[in-house]
């Protein structure tokens, strides 16, 4: 009998090694190397290698222009935000990657998807739960009635290859594909050559036979989906379910789409009967309930082509101790930093010896450098306790040297404001050339530097 080798993998990037190294060569990161245990090389059996003698005889290169282009329509999926994120639908033969961390609702999400896409065949895979299980969220979140919806509880890539070739499914979900072995791999279930190895498996199928497949994976504790780097690079689109699980919204996020963008933006609100979509962010991210309350500024931000308003909380008190804390929630802690810098240099603002903590409301992450305006207004607003007057929202990136710079896309975010009764709006004085007030139905302050916004603000 053959003895194993063990060989060493890196996580990031997938680069193999006969020895553990500290910093990949490939990638440059830093203890990245897994061992691994590769098996023996088996025979191929007779009626595969046929198989794949055929399909390399039968391949040739052709001209780009007698390629024919199939508009196959994309797969509705009955979600807007879900068709939103995906680029318009699903694509025919293509393999999507959700993850997402545990209890975020990844599985939830997936089971109510398929559940309403009653006119198609659809198996559902699943290596973590039973049927009993799977049929008692489907109760819960009130679509347990689907005939087309076939269960099948299995770890066997093998095994999952057989059922598939009876049922013949319209799509394919696998949750998850850490669950998933391989017997031609002799390695447990989630190691680097089992992920690697069923996936590639999947990602055949799926482009042979034309039919879309949906992977569930884990996020680890750095942040970054469980198994090797490869695993990304393999699926056409990488789809993240953020948010946090003591908040009621989810955010699903593109990272990765070969046929889509990869700014589009989906929000969900968790409920007890499952995940319901988010048409109008905007009506639930904003309370109205802060009137008279200092260090609460609202931004009109973007992410993706989606605007909605975000309400910005800021705390600023004397440090108990002698250093004080810079603590941020929802937004990049490194950039608040910043811009507590420029609010003490070019504004002469003394924060130096005292706390700051700040808050993006209802558990969201925001990326958009537009709510600069908002962190400043909001931070200043606590640290002389004087409270926003009512009605009023901004929108702007600030410089180092406290200028504000111009935002994109100015005009859906004054139309957003303006839907949702706000009377006046800060913006950049950049994004006023060939603006038209006169349409916007609202009180437009243009700025250049951040002291005027702050001057209009508190006067």
């Amino acid at each position: 009998m053959a003895k194993d080798k063990i060989a060493y993998v890196c996580s990031n990037c997938g680069q193999e090694t006969a020895k553990w190294v500290g910093k990949c060569p490939g990638c440059g990161q830093w203890n990245t190397f897994k061992e691994i245990r590769v098996a023996p090389e088996k025979a191929v059996p007779a009626a595969m290698s046929a198989g794949n003698r055929l399909r390399s005889e039968n391949v040739r290169p052709v001209r780009l222009s007698e390629i024919s282009l199939k508009d196959e329509p994309r797969i509705d999926m009955h979600d807007a935000e879900l068709n939103r994120v995906l680029g318009g639908g699903l694509v025919p033969g293509s393999i999507v990657l959700l993850g997402g961390e545990p209890g975020i609702g990844k599985s939830t999400l997936t089971l109510q998807t398929i559940l309403g896409m009653s006119e198609r065949r659809i198996l559902y895979v699943s290596g973590e739960e039973s049927a009993h299980q799977l049929k008692m969220r489907a109760e819960r979140i009130a679509h347990g009635q689907s005939d087309n919806c076939m269960i099948l509880c299995d770890t066997s890539l093998e095994s999952i290859f057989t059922h598939v070739k009876e049922i013949r499914p319209e799509l394919l979900v696998v949750d998850s594909i850490q669950t998933i072995s391989t017997e031609s791999v002799d390695s447990s279930p989630g190691s680097v050559a089992q992920v690697r190895e069923c996936a590639s498996a999947l990602l055949r199928f799926a482009k042979s036979g034309g039919v879309p497949v949906i992977l569930i994976g884990h996020i680890n504790k750095e942040g970054t989906l469980a198994g090797p780097k490869v695993l990304e690079h393999i699926v056409d689109t990488v789809v993240r379910f953020e948010g946090d699980c003591h908040y009621m919204y989810r955010i699903l996020r593109s990272v990765k789409n070969r046929f889509g963008s990869t700014s589009e933006l989906g929000i969900y609100e968790m409920r007890q009967d499952g995940l319901r979509p988010v048409s109008n962010p905007s009506e639930l991210l904003l309370s109205r309930e802060h009137e008279g309350l200092s260090g609460i500024a609202v931004s009109s931000a973007i992410e993706g082509v989606r605007p909605f308003l975000v309400e910005t909380q800021a705390l600023v008190s004397s440090a108990a101790y002698g250093t004080p804390q810079r603590s941020a929630t929802g937004f990049d802690q490194r950039r608040l930093n910043m811009l507590l810098a420029v609010l003490e240099k070019r504004v002469g603002f003394k924060l130096m010896q005292k706390d700051v903590f700040l808050n993006i409301a209802g558990g969201l992450r925001v990326t958009d450098t537009a709510m600069d305006l908002s962190v400043i207004a909001a931070v200043l607003s606590s640290n002389v306790d004087t409270a926003i007057e009512d009605g009023w929202c901004m929108a702007g990136e600030v410089g180092l040297s406290g200028e504000v710079r111009p935002v994109d896309r100015i005009g859906m975010r004054v139309a957003e404001a303006a839907k949702l009764g706000f009377t006046h709006m800060i913006v950049p004085a950049g994004n006023m050339k060939g603006f038209d007030r006169s349409k916007c139905g609202m009180e437009i302050v243009s700025v250049r530097k951040v002291e005027e916004a702050l001057r209009a603000l508190f006067g």
